[in-house]
């Protein structure tokens, strides 16, 4: 079985960033809970936000993803070695190498901000409309809130206790290469 490591985190936190390094350092597959989120709310034709509001009264949103994810990163490591993004991945995949990345919440606002301002980025992104960064900062402060009530509901989780997790980055103040670095850096370092 190859390695398995799973990232969790807060919005803006360069979770996706990092992971993408890792697959291209560690030449591993990459699972995406928030893609796979993103594409459901796009079928319905409403915004993540508004998914996640929906899930608040259908378990099956989040278990469903979850499950899934969880299924097939396993699937994957028989080959290669799995990068997966997932808020509570590194619950359903116990046996991970699990990080937790966090930003606080002006650079988050700053970094979404500027997704939001470039069409492809913003187009993958899904987010609610927002006419400027303290709007959306409202809006970055929701989906947590919402998915620690999810979580806590249908898997008795708070995934933002810092002590489950193998390594915790801060990026509020370093840079994208900094991040990769620290994150590649420890995981040479933890036997696989």
């Amino acid at each position: 079985m190859q390695r398995i490591i799973t990232i969790s985190g807060t919005p803006g936190s360069g979770k996706s960033t990092v992971a993408k390094a890792l697959c291209k350092k560690f030449k591993a597959k990459r699972l995406y809970i928030g893609q796979y989120m993103r594409e459901l709310a796009r079928q319905k034709n409403i915004t993540l936000a508004q998914l996640n509001t929906l899930a608040q009264s259908d378990p099956q949103i989040d278990i469903k993803a979850d499950k899934e994810t969880a299924k097939q990163a396993r699937k994957l490591a028989k080959k290669y070695p799995v990068v997966v993004e997932g808020r509570v991945q590194f619950h359903f995949l116990p046996e991970s190498t699990k990080i937790f990345i966090k930003a606080n919440i002006n650079e988050a606002a700053k970094r979404i901000w500027k997704d939001l301002k470039d069409a492809q980025k913003n187009k993958e992104r899904n987010e609610a409309k927002v006419k400027n960064i303290n709007e959306l900062k409202k809006q970055i402060l929701i989906r947590p809130k919402s998915e620690l009530l999810r979580y806590k509901k249908y898997y008795h989780l708070n995934h933002y206790l810092l002590k489950r997790y193998d390594f915790v980055l801060d990026t509020s103040h370093i840079t994208v290469q900094q991040a990769i670095d620290k994150t590649i850096n420890f995981l040479d370092k933890k036997p696989k």
